[in-house]
Parts: structure tokens; C-alpha cells; sequence
């Protein structure tokens, strides 16, 4: 599959690692095209001169980027090519002071989704920290939400590719709940000095 990563990061390199690991080809791009170029030599990816060049070659569209600061021109960036497209959502719409999430009564993965209106927008990795997205386990859930279940098919079996044990949560707005569970396991990491390891596993015991 042709994946466009937004953000030359550490979430964006190690889900590009990831992801090319499980045989996908990866694009990323950045604010900046030498962070890109950077980025993708590092991780064995294509680099793209701009976020709008990167998505216009893709299928599935990652944004890797922070939600705060970002988010909005990324979206300006690419609103006239990510129709069509699958865009997942693996941000968290953190405070800029970090005293909470940024957003009240929704999502990060909602508000992408009426900006940008013709791509079809799904919630994933999110709740995955990136040193576990550089190194995927079955024992690590890949929480999944959305409204168009072609796409969330699809990113499922990206998901599930990529060796994380996939779980369907619902619609985009259950990303409102995936998003404070990514902030609940920021939190216990930040307050006990953990080592951003931990994830998230559901258990049947029925």
C-alpha cells in the first residue's frame, strides 16, 4: 500500500519504520523538506518536497504531526488533494502547556474530518506510544474508529500488517475516548517517570 506520512517526528519515523517492515511504501514529508529528507533516509522511505505532493501519491494518508500548532496548516496544506483519500488521524490534541486535551465535546479526528470533507478520516495509533510503533506486538491493541467502513477496513488491515492486534471501536467520535486514553497513559508516564512503553491491551475474559 502507498502511505503518506505528514511528520518527520518520532511518531512519524517509527510508524514509517513500522510500515515498511510489513512491506508498504512509505512517503514522508514535513513543514520543512529537509526534515523529510532526513526522516526518510533514516527510516528507508521516499521523501516528499511537500505535504501536498506527498498526498497526491498516496492511498492512506497518516498525520504524524502535533495536533497543536500544526494540525491547522497541515489541513490547509492538503485540503485540495486528500479527497478520496484515507486519512488516519494518529495525533492527540494536547495543550500546548500540557495541562489537558484542547478540545471539548469532540476530537482531534473529528474536527480533521470537517475540514477536510471529501477524505474519509479514521482515528489510529493514537493511543500507542512511538517506541512501541517502532516495534509492534499482538499484545499491543490498535484501537480503530470510524465512519466509513471501507476505510476503517483498510486501516485495519494496515494495522494488523504491521503486527499490532487491531480492535474496531465504532464510529469517529469513539476517537473522543481513544484520545483520553492516550492522555490518561501520557499522564501516568509523565507522573511515575515510566518508560513511555506502557500500552493498552483488552482482555475477554467471557
Amino acid at each position: 500500500m502507498k502511505v503518506a506520512i505528514i511528520g518527520a517526528g518520532n511518531v512519524g519515523k517509527a510508524l514509517g519504520t513500522s510500515l515498511i517492515r510489513a512491506g508498504h511504501q512509505v512517503t514522508i514529508s514535513a513543514n520543512r523538506a529537509d526534515s523529510a529528507r532526513a526522516a526518510a533516509q533514516e527510516v528507508g522511505a521516499s521523501a516528499a518536497t511537500t505535504n501536498a505532493e506527498a498526498v497526491r501519491g498516496a492511498e492512506v494518508v497518516v498525520l504524524a504531526v502535533p495536533y497543536v500548532g500544526a494540525g491547522d496548516e497541515v489541513v490547509r496544506e492538503i485540503a485540495d488533494v486528500a479527497a478520496g483519500r484515507v486519512v488516519i488521524d494518529a495525533t492527540n490534541p494536547i495543550k500546548a502547556d500540557s495541562s489537558g486535551l484542547a478540545v471539548e465535546g469532540t476530537s482531534a479526528a473529528e474536527e480533521f474530518q470537517r475540514a477536510l470533507p471529501g477524505a474519509k478520516v479514521v482515528k489510529a495509533f493514537n493511543t500507542i506510544f512511538a517506541a512501541n510503533q517502532a516495534n509492534p506486538s499482538p499484545e499491543i491493541d490498535g484501537f480503530v474508529a470510524g465512519d466509513d467502513p471501507t476505510a476503517k477496513r483498510q486501516v485495519i488491515g494496515l494495522v494488523e500488517s504491521m503486527g499490532f492486534t487491531p480492535v474496531d471501536v465504532g464510529p469517529l467520535a469513539q476517537a473522543r475516548h481513544l484520545e483520553g486514553m492516550a492522555w490518561v497513559n501520557i499522564g501516568l508516564n509523565a507522573a511515575n517517570g515510566w518508560s513511555w512503553s506502557s500500552a493498552w491491551r483488552l482482555e475477554n475474559k467471557g
